[in-house]
């Protein structure tokens, strides 16, 4: 480890009052020298775009980011050029009933990725981005593609956003920019990684014969639920930056959660278990330079 990046890690595990998404976003910011510090301007950090920017999860990735003493910037929609957008940018024909992304139009997107968009428009010259929370991925984006799990009450997806997050992510991937995932981030990595997914808790624990206990998220939508995230590796960037072998009382609001990461360059650092089943809780890119997912 360089000098720089010692100072880095010895600053961030002094910050022990800090909460656990604005010490990963310092770190985030604290790995990549380039701030202007001829000016003192604050680092400007990416957000990836999202059709909620007003919902809790997304302004709570702007508040960390300002905690840790950085700059969001929201970055404009991510748009595939093999796809037809409206002017307000919906895409066209290429949904189904409930909001999700044809197989077809998904099989392009996974084909081409973001060689074919308006990425370098988008991405300007940001040098880190944050996924954030949010709402389900189209079950068609998945390696493993699937059809719509059948939960009526589950149906708030937005092709768009995915779109815009998969070409996103598929450029940061290839061009190593670092990058910090959250929730649907996380899910998000590991479904451009290849990692095969699992859409709902529920109906995956009931296939194991296991009544869902509602550990992962309240059935009401309401509150979040928490439960403690076992960090499985000390050789793992998550250990490096939390400096605990559990991370407890992790608030949880999420049902769709990644199965397997075996063939992919994704390193499991964090797992739960619930009802003796372990859920991958966190993962990172270990052949890049900063790219981890909680």
């Amino acid at each position: 480890m360089n000098r720089d990046k010692q100072i880095n890690m010895y600053f961030v595990k002094k910050i022990t009052s800090i909460l656990i998404i604005p010490l990963l976003v310092f770190v985030l910011i604290s790995g990549c020298s380039f701030s202007d510090e001829q000016n003192e301007m604050p680092v400007k950090v990416a957000i990836a775009w999202s059709n909620q920017q007003d919902s809790y999860s997304f302004q709570s990735t702007l508040k960390a980011v300002k905690a840790a003493g950085a700059e969001p910037v929201v970055l404009d929609m991510v748009r595939s050029y093999d796809l037809s957008y409206d002017d307000s940018g919906n895409i066209l024909g290429s949904k189904d009933e409930n909001g999700i992304l044809i197989s077809q139009a998904a099989k392009l997107v996974k084909c081409n990725t973001y060689q074919n968009s308006n990425i370098k428009d988008v991405i300007k010259d940001y040098k880190c981005v944050i996924f954030p929370g949010g709402s389900d991925i189209c079950p068609t984006l998945y390696y493993n593609e699937q059809p719509w799990h059948g939960i009526i009450g589950d149906t708030n997806y937005s092709a768009e956003r995915d779109v815009s997050d998969y070409l996103l992510m598929s450029y940061c991937l290839e061009n190593d920019i670092p990058s910090l995932c959250i929730c649907r981030g996380m899910q998000l990595l590991s479904i451009v990684s290849g990692a095969t997914m699992i859409q709902d808790i529920g109906q995956y624990l009931e296939s194991q014969g296991i009544i869902d206990s509602n550990m992962h998220r309240d059935p009401n939508k309401k509150i979040f639920v928490s439960h403690d995230v076992n960090v499985i590796s000390h050789d793992s960037l998550l250990y490096k930056i939390s400096n605990e072998d559990v991370i407890r009382k992790v608030p949880s609001w999420h049902h769709q959660i990644v199965e397997n990461v075996n063939g992919t360059r994704l390193v499991v650092n964090a797992l739960s278990i619930t009802d003796g089943i372990p859920i991958i809780e966190g993962v990172e890119r270990a052949d890049k330079k900063f790219v981890i997912g909680v």
